[in-house]
């Protein structure tokens, strides 16, 4: 599914690039130093736009996926690398449908100040809607990907410009502002 909503955005004209967790290592077992870590946190800070897909497996969103959103971290320094970036979810279940992987990357989406944009797709009995070839079969899930793909490209350059503006927040400037009031000690020179 993620291969599929890959052709498809580069369809829409985005740049695609994927990671593959193999060899990732747990968060917290590793250093943030691990090649594997490294490479996840450079593909998030270059994407504007991210797609998340996540097999459901018992009701949930994979280990391995909510590993690789658990080795990005909220701020590094003051940048927070996530925030303002647009976001899709996508899940496939091996049985009925279901919207609890979705749900679950929807929530860290949010947490992480994403734009998670409003559409989303689950694809239920994965097993029968891909070919030979992984190719997804036409059918009303095909075309909710697509849908999907679409919406993510739109959103994102919709808020291309704006994105800064959107996630400002107050407490963050006030916070900052009363952090360099401490350091250069404005209340003294008045």
């Amino acid at each position: 599914m993620a291969q599929e909503a890959g052709r498809l955005l580069e369809h829409f004209g985005a740049e695609v690039r994927f990671f593959d967790p193999s060899g990732m290592p747990l968060p917290d077992d590793a250093p943030a130093s691990h090649p594997k870590v490294q490479e996840l946190r450079q593909l998030s800070e270059w994407s504007e736009g991210q797609v998340w897909v996540s097999p459901e497996r018992h009701g949930a969103i994979t280990g391995i996926m909510k590993a690789q959103i658990d080795w990005i971290p909220l701020s590094i320094g003051a940048v927070r690398p996530t925030q303002g970036k647009t976001l899709a979810v996508m899940q496939v279940s091996g049985g009925s449908q279901s919207f609890n992987a979705i749900n679950t990357m929807r929530l860290l989406g949010r947490w992480m100040r994403m734009i998670t944009i409003p559409n989303q797709s689950s694809v239920a009995k994965a097993f029968q809607e891909f070919d030979a070839d992984g190719r997804m079969k036409p059918s009303s899930y095909y075309d909710r990907v697509v849908d999907v793909c679409e919406e993510l490209v739109k959103f994102t350059l919709l808020t291309r410009d704006c994105a800064a503006y959107l996630t400002d927040r107050y407490s963050e400037r006030k916070e900052n502002s009363a952090e360099l009031e401490a350091r250069v000690n404005l209340k003294t020179a008045t």
